[in-house]
């Protein structure tokens, strides 16, 4: 179990309650969209506050937390703000403020109906978020996890045309499905042990399980978090989910839903199983085969992908697997890396999408192939998507090209070179299907009806283009400067020497 002082803080209880408490004061406010709107930024404030409170407690590698429900001898509701749950907090709760930000100027803009649902289901979304990252012990992230799902269903079906539903229904099916999953395991391990509690390290007794029994324990829980994950094959729902608002799909692919199953990735390798359990029964050569290839095959398939959005989730798919790959060579740079990769594929893919919706309300475009010289019409969108576009395939001074170097270096260091091949290769594809959208834009002529461009003038609403510069911006101070304005580099360092007692190493290679 990870070790708390259930008495010192209520922090992580009640950085989850901030925004449950919200939920009720958007739907009462329906009538008055500005008040609606204060309680949204209400909420997503304070809750960053919250967890920002929990920082210096991580930063000393310590843990606290609250038991809320005893449910049976071993089996408790509990939430604990350790290192690599505070890490994950920050990212989604700072990144809730921006996207807040970027969701009144799009759905305003767009003349969007059910607004306040949609910021109801928004908030409930970030609660279950926190949730997650402060759970205790499998069952609690289960609860977490699952109503994560049940909230973002109405995201997803918000349009609710016949292809917005197909989609909420693929979504509902292999989330619940994976959530089944993943309490059969659970169930299983209490079974056997006696207790569902995280530890650093592993949790699991190495004589609890048969080696047969042991790889079935590992492919129940990868089914559970591979399908937030996007792990091929399990991957089918998230670029049909693209049907939703580009918010949502902000939210989808970096703010919660994904983020969470590589999260889960990270608790359970780290802290289910283990790095000394998984090399004993050759589980991280497993999960470096589905990663490595779900980090290939996305890559080809997104170079065919002429819809914007369909293409930033098959980016999505694959860049979610390098967290995995570096979570299965079990490496201490490679831990680091994947860390380093969930905060920045979260900036740097958060600023991709918020440029296409903000292409698609000020233009109404949606094809990559519609986009001729409109970089020079909205040069603040792109721009922020050019620096989107560096960082995503590797390159400085953004902040990709940090967590990809540890990735690479976590790659020697366990003596990959394959591994290495696949992070490399993959940076040339990225480039292979971002820099053309970047030339598009900036170098090809617009095209011309009767005499005229048909590529409207200005940008977005400023609503808009602030929340997008802003991000972009931040990918490129987290390049120069890794723990500037959030310490995130030395915060993954303490969730490395918890799981691996390597960080001294890592920080002597900073």
């Amino acid at each position: 179990m990870i070790p708390v002082d259930f008495n010192l803080s209520w922090l992580p209880l009640l950085a989850v309650l901030v925004s449950l408490a919200a939920v009720p004061l958007i739907l009462l406010s329906s009538r008055w969209p500005n008040l609606r709107e204060f309680w949204t930024f209400a909420a997503a404030l304070a809750k960053f506050g919250l967890v920002l409170a929990l920082l210096p407690v991580a930063l000393h590698g310590e843990t606290v937390g609250i038991k809320v429900l005893e449910l049976a001898p071993g089996i408790s509701l509990a939430l604990a703000a350790d290192p690599l749950g505070v890490f994950f907090a920050l990212v989604a709760s700072g990144l809730w403020i921006v996207t807040s930000v970027y969701s009144i100027g799009y759905m305003r803009g767009n003349g969007e109906k059910k607004q306040t649902r949609y910021f109801a289901s928004f908030a409930l979304s970030l609660a279950s978020t926190i949730g997650i990252a402060f759970a205790d012990n499998l069952l609690t992230f289960l609860l977490f996890y699952e109503l994560l799902t049940l909230a973002t269903y109405p995201l997803v079906i918000h349009k609710e045309t016949p292809e917005a539903i197909r989609s909420g229904r693929m979504y509902l099916a292999y989330a619940l499905t994976a959530g089944l999953v993943f309490l059969a395991g659970t169930v299983w391990i209490f079974f056997r042990t006696g207790s569902v509690d995280f530890q650093a390290g592993g949790m699991i007794p190495s004589d609890a399980f048969s080696a047969g029994e042991m790889k079935a324990l590992f492919l129940l829980f990868m089914v559970g978090v591979g399908v937030k994950s996007g792990v091929m094959p399990l991957h089918s729902w998230l670029p049909a989910a693209m049907v939703a608002p580009t918010p949502v799909s902000a939210l989808l692919h970096a703010v919660a839903v994904v983020k969470s199953g590589v999260f889960g990735v990270l608790r359970v390798t780290g802290y289910v199983f283990g790095p000394e359990t998984m090399s004993a029964f050759g589980l991280d050569t497993v999960l470096a085969i589905f990663a490595g290839s779900t980090v290939l095959l996305a890559s080809v398939i997104a170079m065919r992908q002429d819809n914007l959005k369909k293409r930033l989730a098959y980016s999505t798919v694959g860049h979610l697997s390098y967290i995995v790959l570096g979570a299965a060579l079990l490496s201490p740079a490679a831990l680091q890396g994947s860390l380093l990769h969930l905060s920045a594929h979260a900036v740097m893919k958060i600023t991709l999408f918020f440029c296409a919706g903000a292409i698609y309300v000020h233009t109404h475009k949606t094809e990559i192939s519609q986009l001729d010289g409109l970089g020079r019409k909205m040069p603040w969108t792109f721009g922020a998507f050019t620096v989107g576009a560096l960082g995503l395939a590797g390159l400085p001074p953004v902040n990709g090209f940090v967590s990809k170097w540890w990735l690479c270096l976590g790659s020697l260091e366990a003596g990959q070179q394959l591994a290495l091949g696949v992070f490399l290769l993959s940076g040339l594809l990225n480039a292979g299907y971002f820099f053309p959208i970047v030339i598009r834009a900036f170098f090809r002529p617009a095209p011309v009806a009767n005499g005229h461009h048909e590529q409207p003038s200005g940008e977005a609403s400023p609503w808009m283009v602030a929340p997008l510069c802003f991000t972009a911006v931040l990918a490129l101070v987290l390049g120069v400067f890794p723990d500037f304005p959030l310490p995130f580099f030395e915060l993954a360092g303490r969730v490395v020497n918890a799981v691996t007692g390597g960080v001294e190493t890592m920080l002597a290679h900073q």
